[in-house]
């Protein structure tokens, strides 16, 4: 795919553009990669770019959202963390990028394709029954869904620009797995939307733990998710943490991996005591387990 070069010839810097023309530039001066190699829906993927000049700073556009990478000293190469929503269709989509240089202001561009293939999720058809209030609501109980909605939508669209995360996430309890991301559930004999989290099977009162360096961007009680902790990690990367039972930090707090933050229950609509976690990058719900597995800088 050719690249091209902007050649500034204005920059706008109360308003933070530039308004360039095209040069062409060598695009195998280039060298972009994803961990994994396989892109699948509902995925998270590390971008890694090698860039052919020195660069102030390097953002890019993946699946119609907004990047900004950080820049490894050690090797050399820009990266940042997004995310392929679970209801992509299986194509080649393209990752652009912007770098700006230092001296000159000169705005090198480079464009590539990435596979996404489907993914295979689990469907686990097995009955689950929960109280009546969180299928037959009553008027009270459904102004509290739909306070909880706005709260969420509110909360969890939300992008930082700095970065907090550093280095692998790790799991939030030492547990087994009782529940994948992407399986098919069934309440009362009705089918759910896809799992779009991560359950853990431990009893009530286990400590939970940060999966990343991060701020507190909710800790409150939801009427299906119970006793509520969401951390933002930066970047919109948001790491969510459902059911518990005790509140151990509260909002606005800065927390680092590792830090206990709850303890586990069953609040909220759930069968009876785990822990359920989520993670989403500007919001889209992307696989826990996944971004685990990756070795992030």
């Amino acid at each position: 795919m050719a690249a091209r070069r902007y050649r500034v010839t204005r920059f706008a810097a109360a308003c933070g553009f530039v308004i360039c023309s095209f040069v062409p530039v060598d695009a195998a001066t280039w060298t972009v990669r994803s961990q994994p190699a396989r892109l699948v829906n509902g995925a998270p993927v590390l971008f890694q770019v090698k860039a052919p000049a020195k660069l102030d700073s390097l953002t890019g556009t993946w699946l119609g959202h907004h990047l900004e990478f950080s820049f490894n000293t050690s090797t050399k190469t820009w990266f940042v963390l997004a995310g392929v929503s679970i209801e992509t269709a299986p194509g080649k989509y393209p990752l652009e990028l912007i770098g700006v240089r230092p001296a000159n202001k000169i705005a090198v561009t480079f464009m590539r394709q990435f596979a996404v293939a489907r993914a295979i999720y689990p469907k686990i058809k097995v009955e689950l029954t929960v109280e009546k209030k969180f299928t037959e609501p009553t008027p009270d109980e459904l102004q509290q869904i739909e306070e909880g909605k706005k709260i969420k939508q509110d909360y969890l669209n939300r992008v930082t620009s700095n970065r907090q995360w550093s280095g692998r996430f790790t799991a939030p309890a030492d547990a087994p797995i009782s529940d994948v991301f992407g399986s098919q559930r069934i309440f009362n004999g009705e089918a759910q939307s896809p799992h779009l989290g991560l359950d853990f099977r431990v009893p009530a009162g286990t400590p939970v733990a940060a999966m990343n360096s991060g701020t507190v961007l909710l800790a409150r009680p939801l009427y299906f998710e119970g006793n509520f902790v969401v951390l933002d990690h930066g970047q919109g990367l948001l790491t969510l943490y459902l059911h518990l039972s005790e509140f151990k930090v509260k909002e606005g707090d800065v927390v680092k991996r590792g830090d206990v933050i709850g303890l586990s229950g069953g609040t909220g609509r759930a069968t009876g005591p785990h822990l359920h976690v989520a993670v989403r990058w500007q919001g889209v719900s992307v696989d826990p387990a996944r971004l685990m597995q990756l070795p992030l800088p």
